[in-house]
Formats: structure tokens, sequence, C-alpha cells
């Protein structure tokens, strides 16, 4: 495929803006990523500077042109991917008028339990029912999502919300950036339960959910078909950062969307892992459905017509650097990993539970916290290391359990990710899920070449059945029978582990 045509791709992670120009068969020409830093506060506040993405971007692009030898007449489309369930606060034309208030803020939770808060899971049964006949999955009572956000600046924060034109999720507020006009889609307001799914072509949000949520209905943005083209960039944008302004916006997208291309695993079934600050296991699904007891649920989905599975396990490639940081400060990833191959399968029979910062799927308790289990004298550092990664492995499979009896599952399953660079965690996951795993090439950028296939696939230049085979892949990991067998003796005890502590994280919960 001709490389002369350029998208302009940011992967906006919790750790900051990565900028890339992809070629549209998915080579990744050059890319940066700059650390942005979350601020952390009373209450369970937790915030990031959004002018500073922006600020960031702006620098990246014109680095990128003048580092990669890419052309700014090259650029024929941008698109963005990223973080979801966090909420930017903008005017009129776009501009932040305050911090964003990022998806583990947890201010909301007593204006979102006042709004639908109840016993039964936590839920008003009414409201419940609503929202899981009409969207499928509905904002947490926790807070930490976009309606949380919305009712915890109207009630907490009035001077903040009274300079409120649009709420935008982080990919739209980053689109708008581009274009001056504020849209989002389906898919990028998946986060905030907002829409009858039974319907996707209506663009629009649901009378009933937008009431019982108590949220204010002028202040969410317009909505757009997923994968349509916003605008071209603004002409100012254009002339500012040094790229053709004919150059087409696409629709922002989570990074769940955007791994899926950026795997290739786009058809009914086929599945994608991502091992990453957080991770999930996910697929294109046919129809609208929900376990709600394992918070599993189907999105909008990669057009206007489909669904992805959605799910979210809260600490991964965190809980190695959770590790690292405060453990093993002496070592790099790459010296933990080969300490980590040092020790046997099963780690001498150390199990480690990965529920640092709570959990989501498959079992959603947000005071639910890690540990080592199992320890004895003749545990070794070695054994430490390698049952974090089987630790997150474990948890994946429990997860993949949930996942195969939710719906039919295909194949391999594609690794994207940070963590999926290591040869031994992969190897690791094949093992304990008894699935072959492929790892895509280059993982750690799957987002970001993801990101800038969506654009392609929005502009008319790529077809998205031709996508699994157009991604290249570098690995392959067939499961090693020797090491199952160790693996499911283990995992055996994993779940039980949740259960008889699960009193002792609600009690022990206030202290924190």
């Amino acid at each position: 495929m001709n490389r002369d045509r350029v998208v302009l791709a940011v992967d906006l992670g919790t750790g900051g803006p990565k900028v890339g120009f992809v070629a549209l068969d998915g080579t990744v020409l050059w890319s940066d990523l700059v650390a942005v830093p979350t601020s952390y506060g009373p209450g369970g506040a937790a915030t990031q500077d959004a002018g500073l993405w922006w600020a960031i971007i702006r620098d990246a692009t014109r680095r990128g042109l003048a580092e990669s030898g890419v052309r700014g007449d090259q650029v024929t489309g941008v698109s963005i991917t990223g973080q979801w369930a966090s909420t930017v606060a903008v005017d009129a034309d776009g501009r932040p008028v305050g911090p964003c208030v990022m998806w583990m803020d947890t201010r909301g939770a007593p204006y979102s339990r006042k709004a639908f808060g109840g016993r039964l899971q936590g839920y008003r049964p009414r409201a419940l029912l609503h929202w899981l006949r009409r969207n499928g999955g509905i904002p947490s009572p926790s807070g930490d999502d976009p309606v949380g956000h919305m009712l915890y600046l109207a009630h907490g924060d009035p001077a903040v919300f009274a300079r409120v034109r649009w709420f935008l999720e982080p990919v739209d507020y980053l689109s708008m950036c581009f274009t001056g006009r504020a849209a989002a889609s389906r898919a990028s307001m998946m986060g905030a339960w907002l829409t009858d799914n039974r319907r996707l072509g209506v663009l629009d949000y649901d009378d009933v959910l937008v009431r019982l949520s108590g949220v204010d209905r002028f202040r969410l943005p317009p909505l757009v078909p997923t994968g349509s083209i916003i605008s071209i960039v603004a002409p100012a944008v254009a002339a500012d950062l040094g790229i053709s302004p004919a150059a087409q916006v696409v629709t922002g997208t989570p990074d769940l969307h955007s791994a899926a291309v950026g795997s290739g695993a786009v058809r009914l079934g086929e599945l994608h892992m991502t091992i990453s600050t957080t991770s999930w296991i996910s697929c294109p699904v046919a129809v609208k459905k929900t376990d709600a007891l394992h918070q599993l649920a189907t999105v909008p989905g990669l057009d206007p017509s489909s669904y992805l599975l959605v799910n979210n396990q809260d600490t991964a490639g965190r809980a190695l650097q959770w590790l690292r940081d405060n453990v093993f400060d002496d070592l790099d990833y790459d010296a933990l990993t080969a300490l980590a191959a040092s020790a046997p399968a099963g780690s001498n029979g150390v199990i480690f539970t990965p529920w640092l910062k709570g959990e989501h799927s498959p079992i959603d308790d947000r005071n639910a916290r890690g540990g080592f289990h199992n320890l004895s004298l003749d545990t070794t550092r070695a054994d430490l290391v390698r049952a974090v990664l089987e630790g997150v492995a474990y948890n994946s499979r429990w997860l993949l359990d949930c996942v195969n009896r939710f719906t039919s599952t295909t194949g391999p399953i594609r690794i994207v990710g940070g963590g999926a660079r290591s040869d031994l965690w992969c190897q690791i996951i094949a093992d304990v899920s008894g699935r072959t795993c492929e790892r895509v090439a280059d993982p750690l950028n799957a987002q970001l070449r993801g990101a800038a296939l969506f654009a392609g696939i929005g502009m008319g230049e790529l077809d998205r059945d031709e996508l699994r085979d157009l991604i290249p892949l570098d690995g392959v990991f067939e499961p090693v029978a020797a090491n199952r067998a160790v693996y499911d003796r283990l995992f055996a005890e994993f779940p039980g582990l949740y259960k008889t502590q699960k009193g002792m994280f609600a009690r022990l919960a206030p202290a924190r």
C-alpha cells in the first residue's frame, strides 16, 4: 500500500498522550510518548490538565514532522483514541473550564447514590431494570464514570459547572481541538451509559436514562455516526501544526475499539486481550447483552450496526510497576522478567492476587485489595516476581471463563499492550488460559496503529474485513501441557481467595 498517505494518530493513555504518524498499511513511521501527571486529592479526586494534553500534542506533531521525514501535505487524516469514562468540561469554544475529572475519580459517589442507588446490587430496582433493558450497562454508584463526574461538578463545584457548555470524553475534547466542533459518537460516549443500545441507528441520548441519571442534557455533546468524518482540520490548527488543511478528522474512539482494530480481531467472536496499565478481554458480538454479576456488557461497536464486549481489570501492568517501584527498585522491567523466568511455573506455590486498586471484572468490588498468598521461608525474589505475572494471568483466566459463557469465541487470542512485549508473560497467559496466544508485532503501538486504521476505514481507504491479515504478528505462544497442569491446580484456589477475603476488604475499607 502507498505510504504517501499518513494519519496523525493520538493515543491518550492515563500516563499521557502518545502522538504518531502512521501509514495506511499500519506502519508506525514515528511516535513519541510524553508523560502527564495525575493529581490526587481529598474525597477521591483524580484529575489531569487537559490543556496540557493539547499543548503536548501540538509540540509533538511539529517535532514528528521535523524528525520523521513525513511531509505535512501527506497527513490526510487525524484520529484520536485512548482512555474513556473521564470527563473534560469545556466552554462553547472547546476550552477547558477546569481539570479533566479522571476515570478513577470518585467524588461523584454521593450524588450517584442519591440519583439511582439502592439495595439491589447497589441500585434502585427500577433504575437497574431500565438501564439494563435499554443500554446494557449502568453508571456506577461509586461515582467513577461520566455521570458521577457530571453530578459532582453540578453539585460539588457549581462555579465550574456554570461555565460549562459541553461535557466531553477526552477523545472528543481533542477532536474538538482539531476541528472546533463539539461531536461525539455512541462509541466514545459508551461510558456514560446514556444511549438506548437496542437501536444503534438512533443518534441521540435516551430520555428515560438521562432523567434517571440526573445529568443536564443541554451539556451533552451531539452524536454523529461512529467512524464518520467530523470535519476537516480547522484552518488555523492546520497552519499551526504544519499539516494539510484538507486532513479529515474521524470520530474519536475508546482504547477498547482501537485495540480491536489494531489487533485485527474484528470479526464476531475473535478475541483480543490488552495487557497495559489495566487489562481487558474483548471481541465483536452480534447482539446487545449484559452479565451484570460479572460486569460484562456489549457497547456500540466499530460501526453503527455492531457491538463490542466491554469489561475491565483495574490492575495488570500496574501491578508489575508497583512491584518494581516499591520492592525491586534496583531492577528495570527486563531484569524483572528475567528474574521471574528463573522461577518454575507456579512460583513454588505462591499466588498473587492483583486487586491493588479494587476490581471491576469479573467481580465489581472497589474495596478488594491484593496480596501474596502461601509464602514461606523458602520463597525467593524470583517467586515473587513470577507470581505477579501469574496472578494477572489467573485474573484474566477468571474473566475469560466468564467471557466464554457470555458469548461464543473462536481461534487464538490476539495480545496487545506494553505487557505483551514480554515473551514470558505471553507464554504464562497461554499456559494459564489454555488458549493459543498471538502477539501483534510492536504491541505497545497497537492502539496507535488501530486509531490510524480506523481513520482509513472512515475515509474509505480500507475495508474492515482485510484488517486481520493486514496486522503482522511476531510471536505465537502455544500452551505447554506440563505448565497447564500446574496452573490448573493453583487457579482452582484463585477465585476462592476473593470470596474468603471479601468481608475483610469491606471491614477494612473505612480505614483507607
